[in-house]
């Protein structure tokens, strides 16, 4: 039977069998999965057992500034599937199919399984020659390219980005197609500053280490950067950025949020730079540009940025491991060591493996 990765218990990941349907529904295609990533920000509180609405859920390294808070349980922790995305070759099609043959190459959402049944208007067509990669990029991409939006970059714009997981990684490589002239990348973990680096930000900060606010100042001649797009979901981060800021500059604030405990000075800079604070969230309708732009454009948008290769992605899928290991790896690599990823990949083809 072909087996599925799921969460059993608080922080504990397994590969259970699961019943493959019997026959095709009208409208459905049958996909042998080769490729798929999880989420490591919105997915994480769940499967530590905990509220996502109470707890630090992007505990991605931001949580060395401040003391391990109280979690509030759930009352009752089901098992339920881990993931996000996947990539697989379509092996079996429903007659009344038209868009799909058997073969094509799609990219959807699902759990991480061997094989995903799904209706054929709610997957996408992979291109010729576009990594897998760049696909299960797909939904982080709508928040970074919302995030880009909302604040408003223009060509020659200053920009930061803090956090850099798969969104905050994609929101750097997209403000400098957007035209910034700089663009800082700040985050505590040396992995993704490498990466954000490589893919082409202008400098990288470890907020641990630099007093991010006042380097900010310093590289634009004491004017602050004209925008931030913040998806930490931390304070800390967030007072930074409203320090270094530019008189009248926007934050877009991308990450999810827990109550903050401290950290913040609405005073000082925040007060004087005159900050502009935007909640971003590309797929609350009507979108701040309605009716021009809704959530549907954004993910249009986002696809074609992926698949025409103008965002590099080979660098955020990392690690990438078989998917006889995904139990582990998930738990390592999620959960425990954040730091030593940036996004999941699992591979069931046995190809693309990291060293």
């Amino acid at each position: 039977m072909p087996k599925q990765l799921i969460a059993v218990a608080p922080r504990q990941a397994a590969l259970r069998p699961y019943e493959e349907a019997a026959e095709l529904r009208p409208g459905h295609v049958g996909v042998r999965v080769e490729y798929a990533s999880p989420k490591h920000g919105s997915e994480l509180a769940a499967f530590r057992g905990l509220s996502p609405f109470v707890t630090d859920y992007y505990d991605d390294g931001w949580h060395a500034f401040l003391p391990r808070e109280a979690a509030e349980p759930q009352e009752k922790f089901g098992e339920w599937n881990l993931g996000n995305q996947y990539v697989g070759v379509i092996a079996e099609v429903a007659p009344d199919v038209r868009r799909f043959a058997i073969g094509d190459r799609v990219c959807g959402y699902s759990g991480i399984r061997e094989t995903v049944v799904a209706h054929a208007d709610g997957l996408l067509r992979v291109p010729d020659g576009m990594s897998w990669k760049s696909a299960v990029c797909y939904d982080p991409a709508h928040f970074a390219l919302g995030g880009i939006r909302d604040a408003h970059i223009r060509v020659g714009d200053r920009v930061a980005v803090f956090g850099l997981g798969a969104i905050g990684q994609l929101a750097a490589q997209m403000a400098k197609l957007a035209g910034a002239s700089y663009v800082a990348a700040v985050d505590p973990i040396a992995k993704r500053r490498q990466a954000a680096m490589r893919a082409g930000a202008d400098v990288c900060y470890d907020p641990a280490a630099d007093d991010v606010g006042l380097l900010l100042k310093r590289d634009t001649d004491k004017h602050g950067v004209d925008a931030v797009i913040e998806t930490s979901a931390n304070e800390f981060a967030l007072q930074h950025a409203l320090r270094g800021l530019a008189y009248g500059g926007t934050i877009a604030f991308v990450g999810w949020a827990r109550p903050f405990k401290g950290g913040m000075n609405w005073g000082r800079e925040a007060h004087f730079n005159n900050a502009k604070l935007v909640f971003s969230r590309a797929c609350s309708e009507p979108n701040p540009d309605h009716p021009r732009w809704d959530f549907k454009r954004i993910r249009e948008a986002s696809w074609s940025l992926l698949a025409a290769g103008k965002i590099d992605c080979e660098a955020i899928i990392d690690p990438v491991v078989p998917f006889e290991q995904a139990a582990e790896a998930y738990e390592t690599y999620v959960d425990q060591q954040p730091e030593a990823s940036i996004k999941l990949g699992v591979s069931f083809t046995g190809e693309g493996l990291t060293p």
